[in-house]
């Protein structure tokens, strides 16, 4: 099943759906609390996606894949590698990535993000798949230069609208061995399969909810595969997962974003 966020204009508000084929059916609330529709299809294209979720937390996770970790001259973690996104970081299918003209080199990340369906506090890892509503496409976009100098994550990959989230989250799909691209103006720059993760989905459930309440429609982002990069003005950056979908922004340098 495949679920959205979406509004048929700028002025309606913005409603929970479930997308079959090339329509979308309106649902009474949010996914996690009834998934029957309510009211008549519509095209799908004739509305506009949001993110998929609006989640009240990003967790996400640093050097998960080990050629990654390699790439960036760091060492793999022993254990899940945690760090927060502002939620004011998330954006849709087809908004722009918007860099500061301030933050230096800023790079792509495709990573499997994982949307949380229920209340869960110290979830075990046999129980941490009942916990998941299901998966999307993610970028991490990370500022290089401010991760150095601060020595931590929250400035650089916090800024506003430096986490791409959609088109939509796809549910009882078996997340454990898919392929995780990324194609950067049409060229393929990133190429894993989620195995490759060296904290599976549900050790990384375990680890969170040991120390924080995840809520339905919290976000995780489970770490990138090699081949990170640079993006630039005018760049097409997508980011795509088997069996779920492609997730495509374009880049614009900006002297202040609005």
């Amino acid at each position: 099943m495949r679920l959205v966020r979406f509004s048929q204009d700028r002025s309606s508000p913005v409603r929970y759906g479930r997308l079959e084929g090339e329509t979308v059916r309106p649902l009474a609330g949010p996914f996690w609390e009834n998934l029957a529709a309510a009211g008549p299809g519509l095209p799908l294209s004739s509305v506009r996606l949001h993110p998929p979720v609006a989640p009240s937390k990003i967790i996400a996770l640093g050097r998960n894949y080990l050629e990654h970790a390699r790439e960036r001259d760091l060492p793999a973690p022993e254990e899940p590698l945690l760090f927060s996104k502002a939620v004011s970081s998330v954006i849709g299918p087809g908004e722009t990535i918007k860099i500061p003209a301030w933050v230096g080199r800023t790079d792509h990340e495709a990573e499997l993000g994982v949307v949380i369906g229920r209340r869960c506090k110290g979830v075990p890892r046999e129980e941490a798949g009942e916990a998941v509503l299901g998966v999307t496409c993610l970028n991490d976009v990370s500022a290089r230069v401010l991760q150095k100098s601060d020595g931590q994550y929250t400035r650089g990959k916090g800024l506003d609208t430096f986490c791409p989230l959609g088109p939509w989250i796809v549910t009882g799909l078996d997340y454990h061995d898919l392929f995780l691209r990324a194609e950067l103006n049409g060229r393929l720059v990133q190429d894993g399969r989620t195995s490759q993760m060296i904290h599976s989905v549900e050790e990384i459930i375990e680890h969170i909810s040991r120390v924080m309440t995840l809520l339905p429609g919290d976000v995780i982002a489970t770490g990138t595969p090699a081949g990170v990069g640079p993006l630039s003005d005018g760049d097409e950056i997508v980011v795509e997962i088997e069996g779920v979908g492609r997730l495509i922004n374009r880049v614009a340098l900006v002297e202040d974003p609005d």
